[in-house]
């Protein structure tokens, strides 16, 4: 096989050959030819490894780590856009097979630290030095093939699940996206639901927007969300489609400014990063007010690609693309767990064991911290009440519509409208004073303050950390005493994982969560930057000095409101 533009004479079949995944990492995507060749060269081949994993290195323009869903669940295929040495940098990936083109000196040592004895290196167009510096750096040049990289530092075996059994605990959004994901990759998950049916709690409005997030500084919460809501826009595509397989429309958002001061620093964000028109476009009042036909004086933003979906028909879609590889235990009560024998046991009010794995993921919002290895977890009820508007009550909307609250659309003759944000609060009920608190929002929303509508809604409650950020990946087996400053020194509950703290994020979080926590389940590259990958880690918290967690009492859509 030749790959093409310069790197030729590559032929990877003799190398991937008996593999159960391949790793390549290449260091200009260019057009993507490359990577088209490859994967057509890894079909035809019988003797092929049965997973492909390709990264590059691409235009940052959108910066971050994005993966791309593949047809086949087989193949991953990982973006990194960003300049090379930061990309590198960031990289949680062992290539078994790097493809480098004409590059700097400066990418010769994130290149050593990244490989692993027997990695080939393909070099194409570099300079004598630059040969010289690879050489030093422990890939050995061999006469008419790559060079292989040896080094006697010692080196971490690759992790790799000794069993694909798994048990997810939660039939929401969390949970139902981790089945999706484990089960694409050969496992076989027994989904523990303790009602009826899926989407039952947090995930059961009737609809949930999806949009990115900005900000000046580009921080974790912008960073985090931009991976999810592109690869979110993929998955469900793959899934079937919004407004497809999936009840909903991606009919765009559109995000107010909240005043003229508020508007300045949104320029300031156009202006500094120059985001695509498709991903996001600042609108001036005037284009702004006669896009959404009544006034926008200040302002706003415009997100194409975003919309609204009802989570429970995504929930639906996920667990329907599970097939045969998933177990669904609806119903089934309060339970308790326990670990017996290297396996997780999950155990009902009679006493009999429904199901039992070596690999337990936790997925149900508060509830896991009625687990005693989960209760030292900071997380939080927060009360948030959906009001429902009859089609007649608020005009019609192109698109969703959002500032300290959103209105989405009719469908099936309901406007959703919310959601309030309550701290300490465990009513269930729908009441009256968080319905006025969503109907002023509303006429805020659109300049009417005749907007009147009867007491009709949904409750539901959000499980939130103390930085608004996701918890993804293995349950620290410890408390915090401010030991340790490292989140590998942390030791943590053999085969305990946690899908956790989702917060008003749930519909674009929950793919990339499970896909993250996958990855790290399957020894894979994982989806991330390393940074955001740390900062996501139940254990963060464990961290450093003992600190006092407290939940921050500010609404989920002042997180969108781009300060």
């Amino acid at each position: 096989m030749l790959l093409p533009h310069g790197v030729t004479g590559v032929n990877l079949a003799p190398h991937w050959r008996g593999r159960e995944r391949f790793v390549i990492l290449d260091s200009a995507w260019d057009n993507g030819e490359r990577y088209r060749a490859i994967l057509a060269a890894w079909r035809a081949d019988e003797q092929r490894p049965r997973r492909l994993h390709y990264i590059a290195i691409a235009d940052p323009a959108l910066p971050g780590f994005r993966r791309i869903p593949q047809p086949d669940d087989l193949v991953t295929l990982d973006l990194l856009h960003a300049a090379p040495e930061q990309a590198l940098a960031q990289l949680d990936a062992r290539p078994d097979a790097i493809v480098l083109h004409r590059h700097g000196a400066a990418m010769v040592r994130p290149l050593a630290k990244l490989a692993t004895p027997g990695t080939l290196l393909f070099a194409d167009g570099l300079s004598e030095e630059q040969g010289e510096a690879l050489a030093k750096a422990g890939f050995v040049p061999r006469a008419g093939g790559p060079s292989i990289f040896a080094s006697r530092k010692p080196f971490a075996p690759r992790s790799s699940p000794g069993e694909r059994r798994a048990i997810v605990v939660g039939a929401g959004l969390a949970g139902s996206a981790a089945c999706e994901r484990l089960c694409a990759r050969g496992w076989q998950v027994t989904l523990v639901e303790r009602h009826a049916q899926p989407a039952m709690e947090a995930s059961g409005n009737l609809a949930g927007i999806f949009m990115p997030l900005l900000s000046k500084d580009d921080n974790i919460p912008t960073r985090l969300t931009r991976a999810a809501f592109l690869f979110a826009l993929d998955y469900w595509e793959k899934l079937g489609g919004i407004g497809r397989a999936i009840d909903g429309d991606q009919c765009g958002v559109m995000q107010l400014a909240r005043d003229a001061g508020h508007a300045q620093v949104q320029r300031g964000i156009a202006q500094l990063w120059g985001y695509p028109a498709e991903f996001a476009r600042w609108l001036e009042a005037g284009e702004a007010s006669s896009m959404l036909g009544s006034p926008a004086p200040d302002g706003a933003w415009l997100f194409r690609n975003g919309g609204w979906a009802r989570p429970g028909s995504v929930c639906a879609a996920m667990l329907a693309a599970c097939g045969d590889s998933l177990t669904a235990l609806f119903g089934a009560g309060g339970i308790r767990i326990e670990r017996c024998d290297g396996q997780w046991r999950v155990i009902d009010a009679a006493g009999a064991v429904l199901a039992q794995a070596p690999v337990l993921v936790l997925a149900n919002g508060i509830g896991a911290t009625a687990v005693s290895e989960a209760s030292a977890l900071p997380l939080a009820s927060v009360r948030g009440q959906v009001s429902h508007l009859d089609e007649s009550t608020a005009p019609a909307l192109p698109f969703v519509l959002c500032r300290e609250a959103y209105l989405t659309p009719a469908s099936h003759g309901i406007h959703s409208a919310g959601a309030t944000y309550d701290l300490n609060d465990s009513d269930p009920q729908v009441r009256q004073s968080s319905h006025d608190e969503n109907l002023a929002k509303v006429r805020s929303l659109l300049g009417d303050e005749n907007i009147e509508a009867p007491l009709r809604g949904r409750t539901g409650f959000r499980c939130v950390g103390p930085d608004r950020l996701p918890l993804v990946g293995a349950l620290a087996d410890a408390t915090p005493t401010g030991r340790a400053e490292r989140l590998r020194d942390l030791p943590r509950h053999p085969g305990l994982y946690g899908l956790l703290g989702y917060a008003s994020r749930g519909l674009i979080w929950a793919p990339l969560a499970a896909e993250l926590l996958a990855a790290q389940l399957e020894g894979e590259p994982i989806p991330l930057e390393r940074s955001l990958a740390e900062a996501l880690d139940p254990a963060r918290f464990m961290l450093g000095r003992a600190r006092k967690h407290d939940i921050v009492a500010s609404s989920p859509s002042r997180d969108a409101a781009n300060e």
